[in-house]
């Protein structure tokens, strides 16, 4: 007989789970109602976070007391803000209760959902609030999944990107590209305002920098439709090979929305995959006022927008719709035998795992669910409208100030605007800024000028923090006598 040995467990049970829940959940509640208490952006130096720490990793456990404790006095003060009221920087990386709580139920649950087989309600909920979106932003029926489309939740905007160039390079070389290699001939657009993922996308996907054009853009910083047809004709009579178009509605620089209508009709007549990137912007299509951003979108072949920008819910979650999801499964599926399962081969299920760069994927569709549910459509219209409202009454400020001017038109949420002083005085501004912990902005160069960027759009921002933004912004101003 074979003496059953001791049970010894480090892990945590369910009963200290429960205590040591409660406690974490206590922190972030109380880190929330003190939030506005912190610098914006961190203070400390290169290197002030991780010396402050032990150099190895403890050998003997340590109690979550001890855990949090460093967590609030040696952590904390390494945080840059994202979710304080007085984030203007960047586009906002939100978050919200609901949010919050939906990533811990899927934490909790550690699916892993890269087949249906392997937790069909991870597939399913995803489809299913993929769908619910399509019909309250606009979006075109091909995007459902009910069509010849739909959508998938990635990470970022940046994996969707790379994954609608990588379909549209499959699509133009008949699939042959992943086999043979040849590629060389192949030519993307953008707008020379787009970001920097459609160029890091043309280079994972073997295009190549120099067969990236930057199209020109007009006074609004948006595509010039006319400069894309002038440029494929080009390409074409030079024996290149035009395959794929990134249209942005709301550049990260001005919030510039690309002329899609116009866009896509050139890339329909051209055979080209037209992409739509709406990461900041396609979350004000909720509003039907708005919806407007979405016209032209009849034309495209794929079309992503981030929730965890403007719609609550934290990073990362980006939606991403294809037209014919066909043409990405064909380009990324590879089905090695031990994925092989009986619900897969019936062909009547969605196996996301061919919808993404990686094979794993979390349980990212019940934030999203939480959100859409604990808020409903009224309710995110009413911060998405009021954000609107907040940036164009700033903008009015702006003008109504003889030290500062608008650098760019203003659709939706992002104020563009500088001194009139020059590019030393706007550094130094923002500069002194930033350094007060009161607010923190971000800048960008728009016609070779040094330009500042308040984005109102933090899920917690009222009409009192942009009212201090800006009242913070005339006193550096004076006190640097610009």
């Amino acid at each position: 007989m074979i003496p059953e040995r001791e049970e010894k467990s480090f892990h945590m049970s369910p009963d200290e789970f429960r205590r040591h829940g409660h406690a974490v959940v206590e922190w972030i509640a109380d880190y929330y109602s003190r939030i506005e208490s912190f610098p914006v952006l961190s203070q400390v130096k290169a290197g002030e976070i991780r010396e402050s720490l032990p150099a190895n990793a403890p050998a003997k456990r340590e109690s979550l007391e001890a855990i949090l404790k460093d967590l609030s006095g040696k952590i904390l003060p390494g945080v840059t803000h994202w979710q304080s009221p007085n984030f203007f920087a960047f586009f906002p990386g939100n978050a919200s209760g609901p949010a919050i709580l939906g990533d811990l139920l899927s934490s909790g649950l550690g699916v892993q959902g890269m087949l249906w087989a392997t937790s069909p309600a991870c597939t399913e909920l995803e489809t299913l609030v993929l769908d619910w979106l399509v019909p309250e932003l606009g979006l075109p029926e091909k995007f459902l999944s009910t069509s010849s489309g739909g959508g998938v939740i990635q990470d970022t905007a940046s994996s969707a990107t790379l994954c609608a160039v990588l379909a549209a390079r499959e699509r133009a070389t008949n699939y042959r590209s992943n086999q043979e290699g040849s590629r060389g001939k192949l030519v993307a657009y953008t707008s020379a305002q787009a970001h920097s993922s459609v160029e890091k996308a043309v280079k994972i996907a073997g295009i190549g920098r120099e067969n990236l054009r930057l199209i020109e853009v007009d006074e609004t910083f948006a595509m010039k439709a006319e400069a894309l047809l002038a440029t494929v004709k080009q390409d074409r009579q030079s024996g290149l090979v035009p395959f794929f178009v990134c249209a942005t509605v709301g550049t990260t620089s001005s919030n510039a929305i690309d002329p899609v209508l116009e866009i896509g009709k050139i890339c329909r007549e051209y055979d080209l995959w037209l992409h739509v990137d709406a990461a900041m912007s396609g979350t004000a299509a909720l509003c039907p006022e708005f919806r407007y951003l979405h016209g032209g979108l009849e034309y495209a072949d794929s079309y992503c927008f981030n929730p965890h920008k403007w719609m609550f819910t934290n990073f990362d979650c980006d939606c991403f719709y294809v037209a014919d999801r066909k043409a990405l499964i064909q380009a990324l599926s590879v089905l090695p035998e031990y994925l092989r399962n009986k619900a897969t081969e019936s062909g009547s299920v969605i196996d996301y795992r061919d919808w993404q760069i990686p094979l794993g994927r979390r349980f990212r569709s019940l934030k999203l669910w939480f959100v859409l549910r604990y808020y409903g459509i009224e309710g995110l219209r009413f911060h998405v409208r009021e954000h609107v409202r907040l940036a164009q009454q700033f903008a009015g400020w702006v003008q109504s100030d003889d030290r500062f001017e608008l650098a760019a038109p203003i659709p939706l949420n992002l104020i563009c605007f500088r001194l009139k002083s020059g590019d030393e005085g706007n550094q130094a501004l923002m500069d002194a800024l930033n350094r007060s912990g009161d607010l923190y902005l971000t800048h960008t160069k728009l016609n070779d000028k040094l330009t500042l960027r308040l984005c109102v759009g933090q899920a917690n921002t009222t009409e009192r923090h942009v009212k201090r933004a800006w009242k913070r912004i005339q006193e550096e101003a004076s006190a640097l006598k610009i």
